[in-house]
Protein backbone atom coordinates (compact mmCIF):
# COMPACT_ATOMS: atom_id res chain seq x y z
CA UNK A 1 0.00 0.00 0.00
CA UNK A 2 1.27 3.50 -0.69
CA UNK A 3 0.81 4.78 2.86
CA UNK A 4 1.54 1.87 5.19
CA UNK A 5 3.28 -1.45 5.59
CA UNK A 6 2.34 -4.82 7.09
CA UNK A 7 4.76 -7.25 8.71
CA UNK A 8 4.15 -10.81 9.78
CA UNK A 9 6.97 -12.03 11.98
CA UNK A 10 7.71 -14.74 14.48
CA UNK A 11 10.22 -13.81 17.20
CA UNK A 12 13.21 -15.85 18.21
CA UNK A 13 13.58 -16.85 21.84
CA UNK A 14 15.87 -13.91 22.64
CA UNK A 15 14.16 -11.41 20.31
CA UNK A 16 13.93 -7.70 21.03
CA UNK A 17 10.64 -6.32 22.29
CA UNK A 18 8.35 -5.50 19.38
CA UNK A 19 8.38 -1.75 20.15
CA UNK A 20 12.18 -1.67 20.02
CA UNK A 21 12.23 -3.67 16.78
CA UNK A 22 9.63 -1.39 15.12
CA UNK A 23 11.56 1.69 16.21
CA UNK A 24 14.78 0.29 14.75
CA UNK A 25 13.07 -0.71 11.49
CA UNK A 26 11.45 2.72 11.11
CA UNK A 27 14.78 4.44 11.74
CA UNK A 28 16.71 2.38 9.19
CA UNK A 29 13.97 2.44 6.54
CA UNK A 30 13.35 6.19 6.99
CA UNK A 31 16.99 7.02 6.29
CA UNK A 32 17.02 4.82 3.19
CA UNK A 33 13.71 6.13 1.85
CA UNK A 34 14.67 9.76 2.50
CA UNK A 35 18.01 9.29 0.74
CA UNK A 36 16.42 7.59 -2.26
CA UNK A 37 13.68 10.21 -2.62
CA UNK A 38 15.81 13.17 -1.44
CA UNK A 39 13.28 14.31 1.16
CA UNK A 40 13.57 15.49 4.76
CA UNK A 41 10.02 15.14 6.05
CA UNK A 42 9.06 12.32 8.41
CA UNK A 43 8.37 9.04 6.65
CA UNK A 44 6.51 7.10 9.36
CA UNK A 45 3.99 8.05 12.04
CA UNK A 46 5.31 7.79 15.59
CA UNK A 47 2.86 5.09 16.64
CA UNK A 48 2.22 1.63 15.26
CA UNK A 49 -0.49 -0.97 15.62
CA UNK A 50 0.35 -4.55 16.45
CA UNK A 51 -1.65 -7.75 16.49
CA UNK A 52 -0.41 -10.89 18.15
CA UNK A 53 -1.53 -13.92 16.20
CA UNK A 54 -1.85 -17.05 18.27
CA UNK A 55 -3.23 -19.60 15.85
CA UNK A 56 -3.04 -20.68 12.24
CA UNK A 57 -6.67 -19.59 11.81
CA UNK A 58 -5.89 -16.07 12.99
CA UNK A 59 -2.78 -15.94 10.80
CA UNK A 60 -4.72 -17.06 7.71
CA UNK A 61 -7.50 -14.55 8.37
CA UNK A 62 -5.07 -11.63 8.75
CA UNK A 63 -2.96 -12.74 5.80
CA UNK A 64 -6.06 -12.80 3.56
CA UNK A 65 -6.99 -9.31 4.78
CA UNK A 66 -3.52 -7.90 4.04
CA UNK A 67 -3.32 -9.65 0.69
CA UNK A 68 -6.59 -8.03 -0.43
CA UNK A 69 -5.63 -4.48 0.68
CA UNK A 70 -4.55 -3.18 -2.72
CA UNK A 71 -7.61 -4.73 -4.39
CA UNK A 72 -9.98 -3.15 -1.84
CA UNK A 73 -8.25 0.20 -2.33
CA UNK A 74 -8.83 -0.05 -6.09
CA UNK A 75 -5.12 0.04 -6.89
CA UNK A 76 -5.19 -3.28 -8.76
CA UNK A 77 -7.85 -5.67 -9.99
CA UNK A 78 -6.31 -8.83 -8.55
CA UNK A 79 -3.95 -9.75 -5.72
CA UNK A 80 -1.44 -11.09 -8.24
CA UNK A 81 -1.26 -7.69 -10.00
CA UNK A 82 0.17 -5.92 -6.91
CA UNK A 83 3.95 -5.72 -7.51
CA UNK A 84 4.92 -4.68 -3.96
CA UNK A 85 3.99 -7.71 -1.90
CA UNK A 86 7.56 -8.26 -0.69
CA UNK A 87 9.00 -11.54 0.46
CA UNK A 88 6.54 -14.16 1.59
CA UNK A 89 7.61 -17.01 3.84
CA UNK A 90 4.98 -19.11 5.60
CA UNK A 91 5.11 -18.98 9.39
CA UNK A 92 4.57 -22.18 11.30
CA UNK A 93 2.76 -22.46 14.62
Amino acid sequence: MPDHVHFFARPEIDARLMAAWVQMWKSVSSRRIAAALVIRQPIWQAEYFDRYLRSMESYSEKWDYVEQNAVRAGLVGTVEAWPYCGTITDLTF
